[in-house]
């Protein structure tokens, strides 16, 4: 990310509005079970709401820094963080009950990594367990925090077929001004 992006990351106003609005509508009515998966949890606002709402929380974070800070400020008996790679992820099959991920999709370099991010999210799930998650829609200022920055935008239209192509079913895809959530199942 860069400087600005990482600045908006650790910044009070975007704990506030991860806490107050994005966790909330994302998570409304999504069930996660005991064992979760955090994808991409940069410098780990989402997961220290997170880790209040399960039993056990497991991070993948590629970001070497970003990983060991959260290791660091939150790691221990029930957090779990690893640094490592979403596409090619060092972790057992039907391991948990719930995959998440936020505002995070669209640093995935390229539609076929995204892609092969989405089929590890589903080999890691148990069956019927849920893939839950948020991202942004392409707007004039999301493009300006995005500047030298990798920035490869869902189409929550297509999106849809993205996941069931992964292995994932009951696809919902809700989409409101300035982003989009969806939740899907793996096959029980």
């Amino acid at each position: 990310m860069n400087l600005a992006h990482r600045w908006l990351c650790n910044s009070g106003h975007w704990r506030s509005t991860v806490e107050k609005r994005i966790l909330p509508w994302t998570l409304e009515g999504v069930e996660l079970g005991k064992d979760v998966l955090e994808i991409g949890p940069g410098p780990g606002v989402t997961t220290e709401s997170l880790r209040r709402r399960v039993p056990d929380l497991t991070c993948i974070e590629i970001d070497g820094m970003y990983a060991s800070s959260l290791a660091r400020r939150i790691g221990g008996n029930s957090v779990r963080v690893l640094c490592g790679d979403a596409t090619a992820m060092p972790l057992p099959d039907a391991n948990f009950d719930a995959v998440v991920c936020f505002s995070m999709l669209h640093h995935v370099s390229s539609i076929a990594l995204q892609d092969r991010l989405l089929a590890e999210a589903a080999r890691v799930l148990r069956p019927g367990g849920i893939f839950a998650g948020v991202d942004s829609l392409s707007s004039r200022l999301f493009r300006l925090f995005h500047l030298f920055d990798t920035m490869v935008v869902i189409d929550p239209g297509t999106f849809p077929n993205r996941l069931e192509a992964a292995g994932f079913e009951n696809i919902q895809v809700d989409v409101i001004p300035r982003t989009f959530r969806f939740r899907a199942r793996k096959p029980a």
